[in-house]
This record gives C-alpha cells, structure tokens and sequence, in this order.
C-alpha cells in the first residue's frame, strides 16, 4: 500500500524529500554515472565510448573466396601480358626484332596463363562467357572480361604472324591493337580489387592502378632482360628503373594516405611479401643498369630478380586484403572516422 492519499483536497500523508526533482541529477561524486561540466553548461557523459566487437568473434566483412594461387597469379600474368605488348611495340618501333619476338610470345603465354587462372577461380569456363553476355560499363568485372575477350585476340594475332612471318601489315596492326590495350589490362585487376569493400584494397583505390602499372612494366623489362639478346634491352633497362620508380613511389603513398587500412602492408605475411618485393626490384634495377648491358648472365639474374619482385608485390596485396577483412578494426575505424569528420564539417 502507498504512504499517501490522493484526494479532492490534494495529496494526503506524502513523505518530505519523496517527491520527483525534474532536470536533476546526480552530480559526480555522489555515485552518479554523470557530472555537471564546469560553469553549469551541459552534461559530460561518462560511459565511455563502446569499443568494436562482432558477434561471437567473426569477421564484419566475409573474407573474398577468392584463391590466392589463382587470383594472384591472375594480377601479375595479366600485368605482365599488357606491359609486355606496350615494350614489343616499342621495340618494333625502334628496329628491335628479337625483342619484339620474345615480348609478343611471352605476352601471349601470359595472357592465356592469367585468363586459365580467372576461369579455374571461377570454376568453370561458362561464368567467363557468361559474363560477356551484357556490357555494363559501371562494373569493373564486366569491362575487365571485354577488354580480355579483345586484348587476347589481338596479343594472339601479334605472337603467331611475327613467328610465321606471314602477313606483315596484319601483325602490326595486331601488335598495336595489342600495345593500345596493354596498359588497360595491366591496370584494370586494381580497380577490380578496390571497387570490392575490402578495406585495404578499397582506401587504396587511388594509389594501387599506379602500384600495378608500375609493378607490370618492371616485370615486362625483366621479361625482356631474360629472353632478348643483351644488345637490344638498353631501352629496356630504361623501363625497368621506370616501373620500378614508380611502383615504390606509388607504394609509399599508399601507406601514408590509406592511414590505418595501409597497416595490413606493412605486417604479417603481407608485409614480409611487399617488402620482398621492393628489395628484389630495387635489387633486379641495380643490377640490369650497372651489369645487364655487359653480360648475358648478369641480365638474366636482374630480369628473373625483377619478375620475382613484381610477383611478390602483387601476392603481398592480395594478402594485405584478406588480413585487412579478417580484422574488424580495419573496416569500424576509418567508418567512424569518416562519420566524426561530417559531425565536425555539420558543426562548422
């Protein structure tokens, strides 16, 4: 029962100090889990803010099911194929025969490798042409399997007329159509992989087309160092210092403007790979420049220590994606971020 009445006359038998204090609380001190701030403006709460978790442990984001043999290996031969058709051209162009010959057929062989690669990922070769169905010029992965379907044709053409040595005029259009298309090839799997939510891989998007064009060109000249006489890869040991400039270049902005989603490059089995890379191409460019216009032995070493090198890079970023969807952290923090820099901007 209640200590007191309601009735016509007013509360009847009420308790001193019972009654409801409206806008009143407990100040800190007094076992209250909130405190007036100085000057009486406001509240401060003190719980603090709730940290990131995820339900029963798993990851915010699935991991992609892509595989890293397959999927990486895919980056790398595609890169390797399109820098490759762009430095046949150019050794065409400059009276450089064999080059040309052994660019146009590695560029085919690696072509057919990465497209082998994408089919056995996808699991069987009707989703390959499944996807040629529509062209939908908003999806990476629609304008990636058109630009396949038209670079293979045209890197095919160029290798097989040069060997046979039939149709002149027809090659040459076949190894420019295939030089045009090159650079695309070798960029286009870095906005496929940024266009996904994988955090690392997604705030990367600006830096990682210039990480893989720089990575393919410096695979094409080492491609170049290992097959063509040492005579004619002058131009090519020019490429390798390019690409590999501006790989690292590219890859140490990336760190520094990616902020947090960066970290997964720099740690773990990503980290050791990416660094891998940088020594193995730093060290295939020395090489090629001091000793690979001297002796054949030498200019195969820096070309195979520059393919390596490229092949590290790219299986290092794939690597730093799936560590960076395994982590929650990488996906919560830049979000929250992202959402406390509009608060401030809203405030302003």
């Amino acid at each position: 029962m209640s200590g007191s009445d309601v009735g016509g006359e007013g509360v009847r038998g009420a308790r001193p100090g019972r009654e409801a204090q409206v806008g009143k609380g407990l100040r800190r001190g007094d076992g209250g889990r909130r405190g007036r701030r100085r000057g009486g403006r406001g509240e401060k709460a003190m719980v603090p803010e709730a940290e990131f978790t995820s339900y029963y442990g798993k990851p915010i984001l699935n991991p992609p099911v892509w595989k890293a043999l397959d999927i990486a290996g895919y980056f790398f031969l595609g890169g390797l194929a399109g820098a490759g058709s762009v430095l046949a051209a150019g050794a065409q162009l400059t009276g450089r025969p064999a080059t040309a010959r052994a660019l146009k057929i590695s560029s085919l062989a690696a072509i057919g490798g990465s497209a082998a690669m994408l089919i056995h990922d996808l699991g069987r070769p009707g989703r390959f042409f499944n996807m040629l169905r529509v062209m939908k010029p908003t999806s990476p992965m629609s304008v990636g399997s058109w630009l396949l379907a038209a670079y293979g044709p045209a890197a095919g053409a160029a290798a097989v007329l040069d060997v046979a040595g039939r149709f002149p005029r027809l090659g040459g259009a076949a190894t420019a159509g295939a030089a045009v298309l090159g650079p695309a090839v070798a960029a286009y799997t870095a906005v496929l992989a940024a266009d996904t939510a994988v955090p690392a891989w997604h705030e990367a998007h600006r830096e990682l087309p210039f990480v893989f064009v720089g990575s393919a060109a410096a695979a094409a000249a080492g491609m170049a160092m290992v097959v063509a006489p040492v005579r004619e890869t002058g131009p090519m040991r020019t490429a390798a210092v390019f690409g590999s400039a501006l790989e690292l270049a590219a890859a140490k902005v990336l760190e520094r403007r990616a902020g947090l989603a960066a970290e997964p490059y720099k740690r773990g089995g990503a980290g050791r790979l990416m660094r891998a890379g940088e020594v193995l191409a730093a060290a295939g460019t020395a090489g090629g420049v001091l000793l690979g216009g001297r002796s054949r032995a030498a200019a195969v070493v820096s070309g195979a220590a520059l393919l390596a090198g490229s092949a590290c890079t790219r299986f290092g970023v794939f690597q730093a994606g799936m560590q960076s969807a395994r982590d929650p952290k990488y996906t919560v923090v830049p979000q929250r971020e992202r959402l406390n820099a509009r608060a401030a901007e809203a405030g302003v």
